[in-house]
């Protein structure tokens, strides 16, 4: 994020490269730049003849190089911008000699998504020399409920770990999803509120009681009547609680407990390092490491693999209802 408001705050001050070659695997920064382009640099006046917006599927690398070489109308700038530009990838390298001497007076803009440059190439090396070169990288699961704090601490508000747990389970990594979701809490409520799971369930629809995030909680406590009561409530709305999804945050959960149980320093700021987790659930796990001895993780987490095998429809003829109460017995019994 700090590259990123390096980035914003040279545009701002009128330092603009001729190049922003935008790529990588998180495709929510590489619009929050180019979307930053193409609405500050050139005024409202300065748009109608020198901005352009080309897509990847409809031009060719030699369309681009020609539109980057015309001079701007009346203005001291062009903007350029190529969205998905991935779909030239076999073409990308013949970028080189204009990036090798780009026009001053144009600046192009590259979406590169899902995709990055070959550092070991010709193209890599022009732009970062005359231009700039962005590698938008995807976050790890337990990275982004600290992405959602900072994002939210900028807009002085707060999230309690819970709600910032529930978003990631129910939204997974995407950012742009994850930012449209605050985005709406952000209007509803006012500044310096601590987000809780109640505002989460209330505007977004997640339930506060019936989750991953409480089923985890109440398999690791054993507590079997909550547990089935959340699997009930699960299989009656299939589509808000996906089975290979509970699966995958089970097994992670599991295999966290996992490298719990092999842990030599067990405090508590050790542990939640160890496992990327906040310290706020770290005696969750030593708390389901009572009831789940190493030997009996290790059944789980096989237990687990062949409920996820069974969820895709390989090996059995099972309804998902049947596949998450048999996994739910095996983990408890």
């Amino acid at each position: 994020m700090n590259e990123i408001n390096a980035i914003v705050s040279d545009i701002k001050k009128g330092t603009l490269k001729p190049i922003y070659f935008l790529m990588g695997d998180e495709p929510y920064y590489i619009d929050k730049i180019s979307n930053y382009i193409e609405e500050n640099v050139l005024d409202e006046t300065e748009k109608g003849f020198n901005q352009q917006v080309m897509y990847g599927r409809d031009v060719t690398i030699e369309d681009i190089v020609g539109a980057a070489k015309r001079y701007p109308m009346m203005a001291e700038k062009q903007v350029l911008i190529v969205k998905e530009a991935q779909d030239l990838s076999r073409s990308i390298e013949k970028l080189v000699s204009y990036a090798e001497n780009p026009q001053p007076t144009t600046v192009l803009v590259i979406n590169y998504k899902y995709k990055k440059l070959d550092k070991r190439k010709k193209l890599h090396k022009a732009v970062a020399k005359t231009g700039l070169v962005y590698d938008s990288k995807k976050l790890y699961d337990n990275q982004v409920s600290d992405w959602i704090r900072r994002v939210l601490s900028g807009k002085k508000y707060q999230i309690d770990p819970k709600a910032a747990l529930m978003l990631v389970e129910f939204l997974g990594t995407d950012l742009s999803k994850i930012a449209n979701e605050l985005d709406k809490l952000m209007l509803v409520l006012p500044k310096e509120t601590i987000i809780t799971d109640a505002h989460i369930e209330e505007n977004i629809g997640i339930s506060k009681d019936f989750n991953n995030f409480e089923l985890k909680k109440a398999i690791g406590e054993k507590n079997v009547l909550k547990a089935n009561r959340i699997i009930n409530y699960f299989v009656e709305n299939p589509k808000k609680n996906p089975t290979v999804m509970t699966i995958s945050l089970l097994n992670g959960f599991f295999t966290k407990l996992l490298l719990f149980h092999g842990l030599k320093d067990k405090s508590k700021n050790s542990v939640a390092k160890a496992l990327g987790v906040s310290t706020y659930f770290v005696d969750e796990y030593f708390l389901a490491a009572r009831n789940f001895p190493m030997r009996k993780v290790a059944q789980v987490i096989a237990a687990l693999r062949d409920a996820d095998v069974k969820s895709k429809g390989v090996g059995a003829n099972q309804t998902q209802e049947d596949i998450l109460k048999e996994l739910l017995f095996k983990i408890l019994h």
